[in-house]
């Protein structure tokens, strides 16, 4: 019976490109292979555009690299970050699949409890694939999921729940901590694995990590802009937290839902906390002005589409955050280039950017 399953076609084998961010070889696909062979991977290469990056034989792949995102975007590469892990949102941008899996080149396979390896690709594609409650909270947690259902006195009119968007898993072994807490907490490792999966309420931010990210590219795709960090910039590591602000006040206001729990990746190397202190450092204090911001965001009715709610979300960015630091201009002024960008490479029926790895099949 499981070598049948096994046989079968993969969930989605057509409609999903897998994204990965890299400066180094891609050795680690090796562990993903019996998951992601079967997909279609966009490699977006950091950093020095010389180098070569190598990826393991048998792999259908397109391999980006900064040459490539100036050559396509032209001035309007600007808006894609260099030198950090948002520069993943190109392939976001170049993908022509309906929903996109992303993940950082230190995550591994991890383990369920019971000692099975978790095909992580496959559950994020199920939670995509059933419906979100973000308008009441089912204490059961997600009622779609076999073995569960809506509780006693869950509003029948709300039972057909709301597209999923988004799907945001977790991580075992080295958790996603800010640098202070890095700092005060250097030996702590998540060990703690919960079967669950939950729809984030309506009117809830959250912080949004990219590293085992998956998401359906045509309903929420040109929100998940990872901003402009890294080289440059004053500020790193919160290119996730961006679009998952983004998104999350924009999914709110579309009517769409974001799951998260479910499933873990292992997070297998803990970056340097007084590098990321570096980092983050602006960030830290600008999140006690950016999180009231995202939660007092209203939309008019008339931003009916995502590029019409982003392109407002920057309006607003400009007017109230550019008070806190000139950065968000600049920021602001790279959303609408985002927007304009992704346009440009996604119209109705356009035609395919071109790179230095192999054709797709």
């Amino acid at each position: 019976m499981a070598s049948a399953s096994r046989a079968a076609t993969p969930l989605l084998k057509d409609e999903l490109d897998i994204v990965i961010p890299t400066i180094r070889n891609l050795d680690f696909l090796e562990m993903w292979r019996p998951f992601f062979q079967p997909y279609h991977l966009i490699i977006v290469q950091d950093g020095d555009p010389n180098k070569t990056i190598r990826v393991p034989e048998g792999f259908d792949y397109e391999l980006y690299n900064r040459n490539d995102i100036n050559r396509i975007l032209g001035p309007k590469a600007s808006c894609i970050s260099f030198k950090d892990s948002a520069c993943r949102c190109f392939g976001y941008m170049v993908s022509k699949k309906k929903y996109i899996y992303t993940i950082d080149d230190d995550c591994f396979v991890a383990k369920d409890p019971s000692g099975k390896d978790i095909n992580a690709l496959e559950q994020h594609i199920k939670n995509l694939l059933s419906p979100s409650t973000p308008f009441f909270f089912n204490t059961l947690y997600d009622p779609y999921r076999d073995g569960a259902d809506f509780v006693r006195g869950y509003p029948f009119s709300l039972r057909e729940g709301v597209p999923t968007a988004v799907s945001h898993g977790l991580w075992l072994n080295i958790p996603d901590y800010d640098a202070p807490t890095q700092l005060v907490k250097p030996l702590e490792r998540n060990t703690r694995y919960v079967d669950a999966i939950l729809t984030i309420p309506k009117g809830t931010l959250f912080p949004m990590c990219g590293m085992n990210l998956a998401f359906d590219r045509e309903l929420i795709g040109p929100a998940m802009y990872f901003g402009l960090m890294g080289d440059g910039q004053p500020i790193g590591r919160y290119d996730d937290m961006w679009a998952g602000w983004c998104t999350k006040v924009i999914t709110d206001h579309l009517g769409l839902g974001v799951k998260t729990g479910l499933p873990y990746i292992w997070h297998s190397k803990a970056s340097n906390p007084f590098v990321n202190l570096k980092k983050e450092y602006n960030g830290i204090f600008w999140q006690e002005e950016l999180i009231p911001f995202f939660q007092s965001v209203s939309m008019p009715k008339e931003a009916t589409t995502v590029q019409k709610c982003y392109l407002e979300l920057a309006k607003q960015v400009r007017a109230k955050l550019g008070k806190v630091d000139g950065y968000f201009n600049k920021l602001a002024d790279s959303m609408v280039t985002w927007i304009e960008a992704w346009d440009e490479l996604n119209p109705p029926k356009g035609g395919v950017a071109t790179a230095n790895g192999p054709p797709k099949k």
